[in-house]
């Protein structure tokens, strides 16, 4: 029998702590809700967010307020009421990106629960007839545009996150040297590891954690400030904005949300644009019409859009049955970059 095996194997288990006995909740533990949204679109080619000024500072925020549940109903409620209250915009596509406890140890503020929502708006939405102010995500994060190329400012990067990296650190601190070089490694694709353009969070944080953009580190680092200075968003938005672009450059991969931010009629070559305005890197102009096109994730409509100096573009629209034929019609395209 294999009982008594099985209660050795359990016996080489160590127990796990015993835990600490359940408080009881008390009267200052209620937490305030508070909504927060990344509005991404592509306006001319250019990938942008909304953000609008914070009040009592010099910095931008993304569009924000508290949740009131009797007016709002929902969470995506509240992002609704306060996205058309600031910005005049009404979004459709929404989904949830994640939530953080804030001001958990301010004394006399009430601790808030934040949560944060990806959005995304067609080209008309994002006309400077909005109360908005439409922002390339790229002056936020530059090192992630590989439209033209490696980006100029990644080996100063590198060079710094590897100064970084070899700072000696406290006895037992963490995380040691060899750990920050393996996750700078993951993070931008160096050594071999290839870039990998979802990751824009893990590429955030590591350079805000080294001081080089942001607050300064939890640890006390004060690496010298970046060259060309980055726009800075107010309190934690950044790092809801840099979740906001890895969520979407994963999810154009396995479902149809880039014809969210494209008008219902376009060329294949404006769809181009678009896609690698998200995701970063140039695609080769064959490959990416014969993947879309032998997809089956568009269509002609039968008509042209008359250009100067060349011949009439052929109109395209998605294509919605694809919907019902793949189980993950997304733009599957993978540029290697090095």
């Amino acid at each position: 029998m294999n009982t008594p095996v099985r209660y050795k194997t359990a016996a080489l288990i160590p127990s796990p702590p015993p835990r600490a006995p359940a408080r009881a909740p008390q009267p200052g533990d209620a937490v305030a809700v508070a909504v927060a949204a990344a509005i991404l679109a592509v306006r001319a080619g250019e990938p942008v967010v909304a953000v609008v000024p914070a009040q009592g500072a010099r910095e931008e925020s993304l569009p924000c307020g508290p949740f009131c549940p009797r007016s709002h109903g929902t969470l995506e409620g509240g992002v609704g009421a306060w996205t058309r209250a600031q910005i005049g915009v009404e979004v459709g596509f929404l989904q949830q990106l994640g939530a953080a406890a804030e001001g958990a140890d301010a004394e006399p503020a009430q601790p808030t629960v934040a949560v944060s929502y990806l959005a995304l708006v067609g080209p008309r939405q994002c006309s400077d007839r909005t109360q908005a102010s439409w922002r390339s995500w790229y002056n936020f994060f530059p090192w992630e545009d590989w439209r033209h190329g490696r980006p100029d400012c990644l080996a100063d990067l590198l060079g710094r996150l590897e100064a970084w990296a070899a700072e000696a650190g406290p006895p037992c601190a963490t995380p040691s040297p060899g750990d920050r070089r393996q996750r700078i490694r993951l993070a931008f694709g160096v050594a071999g590891a290839g870039w990998d353009e979802e990751r824009v969070l893990d590429r955030y944080e590591l350079l805000q954690e080294a001081g080089l953009i942001g607050p300064v580190a939890a640890d006390g680092t004060t690496a010298p400030p970046l060259p060309r200075p980055v726009p800075q968003l107010l309190g934690d938005h950044a790092r809801v904005l840099a979740r906001a672009v890895g969520e979407l450059r994963r999810a154009v991969k396995c479902r149809p949300v880039v014809f969210e931010l494209m008008p219902d009629e376009f060329t294949l070559f404006e769809l181009q644009r678009t896609v690698e305005a998200v995701l970063g890197p140039h695609l080769h102009k064959q490959n990416f019409r014969r993947m879309v096109e032998g997809g089956g994730l568009v269509e002609p409509t039968g008509e042209h859009r008359l250009r100067t100096g060349g011949r009439p573009a052929r109109l395209y629209r998605f294509r919605r049955d694809v919907l019902w034929e793949r189980t993950a019609p997304g733009v599957r395209v993978k540029a290697g970059r090095t």
